[in-house]
């Protein structure tokens, strides 16, 4: 009996010493801590959309999944839908990561691997600070400078040449879905750029040396080890861009015009999601117009995790497709 007691003691006692051995050197509190925290995140998420869910039942009480669809926005006759500035948001965002995609690679491409370590440096601080800028400094700059200089003769031009499109027809407006997208493209290329450069920078020197080794030119060498060996990185700053140009809230309520018109074209006035909510929340004297505005940001919120959610997906699938000899 006594060298079982003696027994249990003895294992209890290895037990205790190996728990305090673990906990001497943190591992435990560290896991826990990494898994409340990003517990805590999770939490944070479900509690937003808990909060937009609930606090939007009217609408969808009233209007279902017509909300979604309906073009009708009247707050007299308390008839709202969605579907102008959900359309504007995807026109927008869409338009400005077409246009800042190829710069924004050039960019990166430029200050990774041609430009002189000064020049790289100088150049790199200065797009890292051009993502520092409000967005509310953008939308003043956008709005008396930019769209007035810029985007008005852009659009008369395109009006002139290719205005019998309907993406292209007149009258021709400063504020317009043109001038918004051209902001978002310029607020999103920074972003783009120091992620893409960041990518390109941590691609090995023996991927470039090898093929540079087997006479690839220095074109070749981008074009096929280095774009392929960063291609998840890139895509991940794409969707990090996009994600930003589908929230933007301030810079597209000063450029955009905020007049509900439903024509196609880029160069007349135009709705977001982000710009409808800022412009009329506070004039949203009844339960019905406030929920509905509360029920956009729920179409944004819910449309931007799934965005995510694609993009992860995406990321895994092109990280899959990369050959074992150009993965990192």
């Amino acid at each position: 009996m006594s060298v079982t007691i003696q027994a249990h003691r003895l294992g209890r006692s290895g037990w205790a010493d190996a728990l305090a051995r673990r906990m001497e050197h943190g591992d435990i509190l560290f896991r826990w801590l990494l898994v409340a925290v990003a517990g805590g995140v999770l939490l944070l998420v479900a509690a937003v959309g808990y909060e937009l869910w609930i606090n939007s039942a009217l609408p969808r009480a009233q209007f279902g999944v017509w909300f979604l669809t309906t073009t009708t926005w009247d707050p007299v006759a308390r008839e709202f839908g969605a579907l102008p500035f959900i359309l504007g948001t995807l026109i927008t965002s869409l338009l400005a990561l077409l246009l800042a995609i190829p710069v924004s690679l050039g960019i990166a491409i430029f200050l990774s691997e041609l430009a002189p370590p000064w020049l790289s440096t100088l150049l790199g601080f200065l797009v890292e600070l051009l993502a520092a800028v409000p967005s509310v400094v953008y939308g003043l700059w956008g709005l008396f400078v930019f769209v007035p200089i810029v985007v008005r003769p852009v659009a008369e031009a395109l009006n002139q040449t290719l205005g019998f499109t309907a993406l292209f027809a007149g009258p021709v407006f400063g504020p317009s879905r043109l001038a918004a997208s051209l902001i978002l493209a310029i607020m999103i290329l920074p972003t783009i750029s120091a992620v893409s450069r960041d990518v390109f920078r941590a691609v090995p020197s023996s991927q470039r040396e090898a093929a540079l080794a087997l006479g690839a030119t220095k074109w070749e060498m981008i074009s096929q080890v280095l774009v392929p060996y960063g291609l998840s990185g890139i895509l991940g700053a794409v969707i990090l861009g996009l994600g930003r140009a589908l929230g933007e809230t301030m810079a597209v309520t000063m450029v955009i015009g905020n007049n509900l018109d439903l024509t196609p074209s880029l160069l007349h006035p135009g709705y977001t999601m982000a710009s409808i909510i800022a412009n009329e929340f506070a004039e949203a004297t009844y339960d019905l117009y406030l929920q509905s505005l509360i029920e956009i940001g729920l179409v944004l919120f819910v449309g931007t995790l799934f965005l995510n959610l694609i993009a992860r997906f995406l990321v895994w699938q092109v990280a899959r497709r990369v050959p074992q000899e150009v993965r990192p």
